[in-house]
């Protein structure tokens, strides 16, 4: 019970950074205004916090569920999905800043400005992407070493 448990709950809060990735997106385009940086500010620390959740949720499950840390750690395909995590996490470093940047300026931001971070928005997208693709191939056993 406790595998699936973990696996709903990894899977609901994984889906979750996507919408809210997702709405960063959306919502910072040209001539964002003030309040709605605001907003998308709020929504950034829900990304930071969901992230942080899949972590501990995402750990727990590989050491305690069925499959156990042994299955995971010889697999190519979780390093592949963690790394990637870690990447998309390091990619969402200069929104963020540029958020809070932004908010104590007390001005909307420039085009170019929004521009810049859409495009680390959207690589983070990008990356993004491959993470349940690796998860699939790893659950199906794909990728296994023994190191």
């Amino acid at each position: 019970m406790l595998d699936l448990v973990l696996a709903i709950a990894h899977h609901v809060l994984v889906f979750a950074l996507f919408g809210v990735l997702f709405g960063e997106i959306v919502m910072v385009r040209r001539g964002v205004d003030l309040a709605t940086i605001t907003r998308v500010g709020r929504i950034d620390l829900m990304y930071g916090a969901l992230a942080g959740l899949i972590v501990v949720v995402g750990f727990g499950r590989a050491v305690f569920a069925a499959k156990g840390w042994a299955y995971y750690s010889h697999n190519l395909f979780f390093h592949l999905k963690i790394a990637t995590f870690v990447v998309v996490g390091l990619l969402s470093i200069p929104p963020t800043v540029a958020y809070i940047r932004w908010r104590r300026a007390g001005q909307a931001p420039s085009d170019a400005q929004v521009a810049g971070v859409r495009r680390w928005l959207l690589a983070e997208l990008v990356l993004f992407a491959f993470i349940p693709a690796f998860a699939a191939a790893m659950a199906r056993g794909y990728g296994e070493f023994r190191g």
